[in-house]
């Protein structure tokens, strides 16, 4: 290994699906990043994937590593056992028993009724690896740093009930920032690189506004400097809002994964070479919801502008996670969901769980797997 290789951060990307994939690239086209090792249970499949991904990287004049190990979460001590061996640095969590995209495809109707139900009933899909990986990695005593895609701004808050919250998650509050940069350059007639945007919120947010163009039942903090002073703070933000929704308004489903790729690679980035880089994240130490954050080589740390205090902004953000139909997180990690959207669930596909303690993750998990399996054998 070379001395500069040295230098760098192992990083683990677990779980080979399409958001990994895509980050898997931006990775290898840096050279702070292009040393890493994938993680899952097919490794010939993963090994050819990094190797597709490190040819292309050569062919535009990157040379990075790829290797690719052997890891089954459900198995949290042979998982320990590898991770003490390959002692990564970063723990890129790509796995997920079911991802929040497989809804999208049934049929409209059928996904906007079932869509009212929010993110939050979904919880035990995300919630049951990052549960097994957190252990295994405790275990592991490699002090890993976990970097988390799974459903952050809930999953992180009730491990970190545990001492077992993830470093800090990517995705969701991150995914709306450039594009609302924009609607207020194009608002102010401001160059859309001299703004600056603090943004506190939680997944309801940034699922909601761009969808319909207003925030919903969703509560946020929002605000905007430019050359570090405040600016557009007498406009409406619906009037910005509204901008995703019409001229702004992007491809979404699996193509939208590309920009949760790239704010997983911004912090990733952050972290590798302890930047100090201005970005949002969900969860950061464990926090509910979303935040702006310092990313340096121990994660994030929150970053407000003095408009708002932590407990404040925490506040919001608890708020916010019930319009996401998570109602409260206890002290011992228990999950209680809302009623109403719990009822759609039940109503839809017979599933219903009002409360969930988080030893019980993986059978409730394992239940709604089941029915949503058989309720979209409808649509087949």
């Amino acid at each position: 290994m070379t001395k500069s290789a040295e230098k760098k951060p192992l990083i683990m990307v677990l779980g080979m699906g399409d958001l990994s994939t895509r980050l898997l690239n931006m990775l290898l086209g840096n050279p702070a990043t292009n040393r890493v090792v994938l993680a899952g249970r097919d490794v010939e499949t993963a090994r050819r994937r990094g190797n597709l991904a490190r040819f292309t990287a050569t062919n535009l004049g990157l040379v990075g590593e790829v290797d690719a190990v052997h890891i089954d979460l459900y198995d949290v001590d042979a998982t320990a056992e590898t991770l003490a061996r390959v002692r990564p640095d970063i723990i890129f969590m790509g796995a997920s028993l079911q991802s929040w995209r497989v809804i999208t495809g049934l049929p409209k109707e059928t996904f906007e009724e079932l869509d009212e139900a929010q993110f939050g009933p979904w919880l035990p899909m995300h919630l049951t690896l990052n549960h097994l990986l957190m252990r295994a990695v405790r275990a592991s005593g490699t002090g890993a740093k976990v970097v988390n895609a799974a459903f952050p701004d809930a999953v992180g808050p009730v491990l970190d009930k545990v001492g077992l919250a993830p470093t800090i998650g990517v995705g969701n509050v991150a995914n709306i920032v450039p594009a609302l940069t924009y609607g207020f350059a194009d608002v102010l007639g401001a160059d859309p690189a001299g703004l600056e945007l603090r943004l506190v919120a939680q997944h309801y947010f940034s699922h909601y506004v761009p969808r319909f163009g207003d925030a919903g039942k969703g509560a946020y903090h929002l605000s905007v400097r430019a050359g570090g002073r405040p600016v557009g703070e007498d406009i409406d933000h619906t009037t910005v809002f509204a901008r995703l929704d019409g001229p702004l308004k992007r491809l979404g489903g699996i193509d939208g994964q590309l920009l949760t790729a790239s704010s997983a690679a911004r912090v990733l980035i952050g972290m590798a070479t302890d930047s100090g880089v201005l970005a949002h994240a969900p969860a950061p130490a464990g926090l509910p919801g979303g935040y702006p954050v310092r990313v340096g080589a121990e994660g994030g740390t929150v970053d407000l502008d003095g408009s708002l205090t932590l407990d404040e902004a925490i506040r919001l953000n608890e708020d916010c996670q019930r319009a996401d139909g998570i109602e409260r997180i206890d002290d011992d990690g228990t999950v209680t969901f809302t009623e109403p959207e719990m009822a759609i669930m039940k109503r839809l596909i017979g599933y219903e769980c009002r409360t969930m303690k988080l030893d019980d993750t993986a059978g409730w998990a394992e239940e709604l797997g089941a029915k949503y399996r058989d309720f979209r054998k409808k649509f087949a």
